[in-house]
């Protein structure tokens, strides 16, 4: 042994010669130097090769026989893996095997007895175990996992690892990605590891995405042929050859949305239109390549099938709208935004051409050929319609409104905002000749509404009212609200908010005339409201009013105390800037009868820490509180309720 540690490399190790008499050993001796051996015996080879070998005088390390291997046949092990979760395992130890496992299509992967039989055995396990995964891979088992990137998260190494995840619990049903990586992005590399690894792909979405082209769209179209709905929104590399390849790849496609996608036009929209016999749904907005012949084919082609269309900022004429409203036959809801080169002409032969025969929801914005003429053609040519919004045009007037009232014999719903031409005469005109089935109506700056100065003739009620909305009217005023509180005794629902020339005196005859009990009310913003009109409605109206919104009108501990002994069904009470002080907030916590589920005190600054009982006792039932710029009470109060109040989300 002192030889041993005394050795310097120079003397001979076994001076009296060999170690081993059989000179047939000899050749079983590795020399690591002069006067070194090392004796191998002769054994079976080991499977793992050292990770190092000896090269002269020095160690280098040796990299693992695996990482040799070429892609092609790493490919090949990884195909034959024996299930899913081991190819996903292999798919987390490097990003070049997930970029090789991810490139595996499904038909790809080796069907052998040894596979089946390994699944079952771990499907069956799973089932023993009766844990969560279980439940989450029967709810999955038909591709409806969804999974959703946004900004810097969005690259191709979360889409490859999205795609071998999801292949081994049931497949991926929805993908959306918003935005992109500035260094990374998503690019064609991506959306290949999707089209390869999530043949069950159903919903796409991509927004935001200046690095995807018309590489990365063939590829979904080559490997998802069960993809139903699309959206692509502001994809400026997209082109017709994207649209081209889905048409004929994915011919179960329902849902078509498009936005700010520059190099889209005819050609693409018109291969969709040929080659999905299932289209329900298109949306296509800020596309200047697109232009009638698009909308023409469209139209022609999905005539039995379209029933939600919508078009906005096209360039598009009248021809459009008379395609539209002539093989509209099943267009149930459409759509109309930013039209500028639509004329009155257009909106006449779309409501002539007797093709919107099941149309229900019109909304048109925005668009300057919307006058009398046409929009009484629109009443007379859609006879089921039930809900029609007029957004921001400016020339519709009382006349054409009257005229679309008496044609439009099933409507139901009335939004009108920012049409400056429509007065009082208008407004009043078609509540008075709206059919039976008139339920609601809304008015939303709309400057041409002025107070009535003159007394109205007798009336037929409008019985069939329940909702009423006028926002930011500044004409509105009392004899306005008078003349509706007498012509509307069933309304329910009222919203009076943004408007300074109402005043008490203006809202009671409404109170009183009401018949059915009023449900829900909004009133924020009308400063001259005050206890009176509170205590009023609080009285008659108190055994059906749900929700109160009371923000900002001149409100004081009265008017809590009216609403707590009174509104026993109220579970919605807003407050906020508002003179109330911790009496009122007491009168409320006192009453037997409310039950305030959501409580808004916001911008009260006369409500102090001593209304913490008080809200505690509320909280029994609140599920809401806002208590934001409330100046008097303190955060270690707010601390308190939020200990006392766990069930209870508190905005402070």
């Amino acid at each position: 042994m002192s030889k041993l540690f005394s050795f310097s490399g120079t003397d001979d190790f076994c001076p009296g010669g060999s170690m081993y008499p059989n000179p047939k050993e000899s050749s079983l001796f590795l020399s690591l130097g002069r006067h070194v051996d090392v004796y191998f015996p002769s054994r079976k080879r080991s499977r793992i090769s050292a990770p190092f070998v000896f090269s002269g005088e020095r160690f280098e390390l040796k990299k693992p026989s695996i990482e040799v291997l070429p892609d092609e046949c790493l490919f090949e092990i990884f195909r034959r893996l024996p299930g899913g979760q081991e190819r996903s395992s292999c798919a987390c130890v490097s990003k070049r095997w997930l970029t090789i496992v991810s490139n595996i299509r499904s038909d790809e992967i080796s069907d052998n007895k040894t596979t089946q039989a390994l699944d079952l055995n771990y499907e069956s396990t799973d089932k023993k175990g009766g844990d969560v995964s279980e439940v989450e891979d029967e709810d999955v088992a038909g591709g409806y996992l969804s999974r959703s990137l946004e900004g810097k998260k969005a690259t191709d190494v979360r889409l490859a690892a999205i795609a071998v995840g999801t292949a081994g619990r049931g497949g991926l049903g929805k993908l959306f990605i918003r935005g992109s990586n500035s260094s990374r992005g998503v690019t064609t590399v991506g959306l290949r590891a999707i089209s390869r690894g999530c043949p069950s792909l159903r919903v796409l979405s991509l927004w935001n995405l200046a690095t995807v082209g018309d590489d990365g769209l063939c590829e979904i179209a080559e490997g998802c042929h069960q993809l139903q709905k699309l959206d692509l929104c502001h994809c400026p590399a997209i082109t017709n050859e994207s649209l081209l390849a889905l048409a004929k790849g994915c011919p179960d496609l329902t849902d078509l949305t498009i936005e700010g996608c520059a190099n889209i036009g005819n050609e693409g929209i018109q291969a969709i239109a040929r080659c999905c016999p299932n289209l329900k749904s298109v949306s296509i907005k800020d596309c200047a390549l697109l232009g009638d012949q698009g909308i023409a084919i469209l139209l022609t082609s999905t005539s039995y099938s379209l029933s939600k269309l919508k078009l906005q900022a096209l360039n598009i004429t009248d021809v459009s709208l008379a395609v539209i409203g002539h093989y509209g036959k099943a267009v149930t809801d459409l759509s109309l935004t930013s039209l500028p080169n639509v004329t009155e002409k257009g909106f006449w032969v779309m409501g002539n051409g007797h093709g919107l025969q099941k149309l229900k929801s019109f909304t048109v914005k925005a668009c300057c050929g919307v006058t009398d003429l046409g929009l009484e053609a629109i009443g007379k040519g859609c006879p089921n319609l039930k809900q029609f919004c007029l957004r921001k045009c400016a020339f519709l007037s009382d006349n054409g409104l009257v005229s679309f009232a008496k044609a439009a014999g099933s409507l139901e719903s009335l939004e009108l905002e920012e049409c400056h031409w429509v007065t009082q005469f208008g407004f009043f005109g078609s509540l008075i000749n709206c059919g039976a089935k008139f339920k609601s109506i809304s008015l939303v700056n709309c400057l041409g509404i002025k107070d009535l100065n003159v007394g109205l003739p007798p009336l037929p009620p409008c019985e069939s009212l329940r909702s009423l909305s006028i926002r930011n009217c500044r004409g509105f005023g009392d004899a306005s609200l008078a003349a509706l509180g007498k012509l509307c005794p069933q309304l329910q629902n009222v919203e009076l908010s943004g408007l300074h020339g109402i005043t008490d005196v203006g809202f009671f005859p409404l109170l009183e005339s009401c018949e059915a009990g009023l449900v829900k009310v909004n009133l924020s913003g009308c400063p001259n409201l005050g206890n009176k009109v509170v205590c009023k409605m609080a009285d008659l109206h108190g055994w059906t009013l749900e929700m109160l919104n009371l923000d900002g009108c001149k409100i004081s501990d009265a008017g809590l105390v009216a609403i707590a002994e009174n509104c026993q069904l109220l579970s919605d009470l807003n407050v906020s800037k508002c003179t109330i002080t911790d009496s009122g907030i007491a009168a409320l916590a006192r009453s037997n009868v409310i039950n305030l589920q959501i409580l808004s005190v916001s911008g009260c600054n006369l409500v102090s820490d001593k209304s913490l009982p008080s809200l505690g006792k509320l909280g029994q039932t609140l599920l809401g509180l806002n208590l934001q710029q409330c100046k008097a009470i303190s955060s270690g109060a707010v601390d308190l309720l939020v200990e006392q109040l766990w069930r209870c989300d508190i905005l402070f």
